[in-house]
């Protein structure tokens, strides 16, 4: 018989370091013997992996609790997890705003900021009013930019692995855009670009209406509706990232384009005007009798683009976005149709995060990214082949 060998010290290394850091992060602060219980590995491993971790500046020793002091002897050491260690931005690139969220390592939101932007803006105008408002959250938050380890960004269109929009109909300019090269040269650290809906359904599982799902489809909903899928609790982009891009369905027969569906007129609306769509849902609110038709029109639409995928994923949950998570009558028929149509109906809820699930979603991209590398996490619903 072969003789087993021992692994790779360093690895063993990199393991326990992980499962260290992972039981301080759960906690404000934890001393040795907490370690040792939680991590169940030896005193001295766990001093050791401490002291390493301290070294690297991702931890720090801790004050004593207030009256531990006062005690007679020596009070226990306490360590924490320094979130302040590193920041993670998250960035949506919309039609009608930019927005950006910061973060420590934890995840938890410590800046915000947003502009609008016009729908006509040229690719270069749109980037440039991202870098106005990384520059102020920075500013605002007292963050060097040097400290960001990963940023993430979400914007509507198919996008390729390394960041580049292999096809954006929603933004001028924005079909072949090298969109992750672009913002590269902003930062030093990592960008990670992803598609809109994509990001939102990664925001409704980790902080909205998702919590407790693991297979969700998240309905961006619009005149250019998108959808992005979870399946198994792992993002699911299809083979070239265009996976949920149901606003192409009426392209296989489904007749009339949604701008046409939702309009009073003989002329469609605007793709990007939100206003006008706004405008006909509050004069259907009134009673008006044909914006009552249109909004009914553009409502089957949707229930139709949105059982297309419930028939194909089975999810569990289905959570409705965009600007129709403001709006009045579009959940019950959603419920009601897909009662109709599918054969096993999900249930179906609003967005909880609202306008803020995209950079929300682009948030939680970059802190997988981080805890990929620093922490040794697999399987995160992010995560590219």
């Amino acid at each position: 018989m072969s003789r087993l060998t021992g692994g790779d010290p360093s690895l063993l290394r990199r393991i326990n370091s992980a499962v260290v850091l992972h039981a301080l992060r759960g906690a404000d602060a934890r001393t040795l013997t907490d370690l040792t219980r939680i991590t169940g590995l030896s005193r001295p491993t766990v001093e050791g992996v401490v002291e390493g971790l301290i070294g690297t500046g991702l931890v720090v020793e801790a004050a004593p609790e207030e009256g531990e002091a006062r005690r007679q002897g020596r009070p226990a050491r306490r360590f924490r997890f320094r979130a302040e260690a590193g920041h993670l931005l998250g960035i949506e690139i919309g039609p009608h705003r930019v927005a950006a969220l910061m973060s420590g390592l934890d995840g938890r939101i410590i800046g915000a900021g947003s502009r609008e932007v016009s729908e006509t803006a040229s690719a270069d105008e749109r980037l440039e009013r991202v870098r106005t408002v990384v520059a102020d959250v920075l500013r605002r938050t007292g963050v060097a930019r040097g400290s960001l380890r990963a940023v993430g960004v979400g914007t509507p269109g198919i996008v390729e692995a390394d960041g580049t929009v292999r096809l954006g109909t929603a933004l001028p300019g924005w079909t072949g855009l090298a969109l992750g090269e672009r913002l590269r040269r902003s930062f030093r650290c990592p960008v990670l670009v992803e598609n809109d809906a994509n990001a939102a359904a990664v925001a409704e599982q980790w902080k909205g209406a998702a919590t407790d799902s693991d297979d969700i489809v998240f309905v961006l909903a619009g005149l250019s509706p998108g959808a992005g899928s979870l399946i198994g609790g792992r993002l699911h982009r299809g083979f070239g990232g265009a996976a949920g891009e149901i606003g192409a369905l009426h392209l296989l027969g489904q007749g009339a384009t949604p701008e046409t569906l939702l309009s009073t007129t003989d002329e469609p609306l605007h793709p990007l005007d939100e206003q006008a769509v706004a405008e006909v849902f509050a004069l259907a609110r009134k009673g008006d009798a044909r914006a009552r038709e249109a909004v009914d029109r553009f409502i089957q639409r949707l229930v139709h683009d949105v059982a297309a995928l419930v028939l194909a994923l089975d999810p569990e949950l289905v959570v409705v976005g965009g600007w129709a998570a403001g709006l009045d009558g579009v959940l019950q028929p959603l419920r009601d149709e897909l009662a109709r149509f599918c054969l096993r109906p999900p249930r179906v809820a609003l967005s909880l995060l609202g306008e803020a699930a995209v950079a929300t979603g682009a948030l939680r991209l970059a802190l997988d990214h981080v805890e990929e590398q620093l922490f040794a996490v697999e399987g995160t619903v992010t995560a590219r082949r």
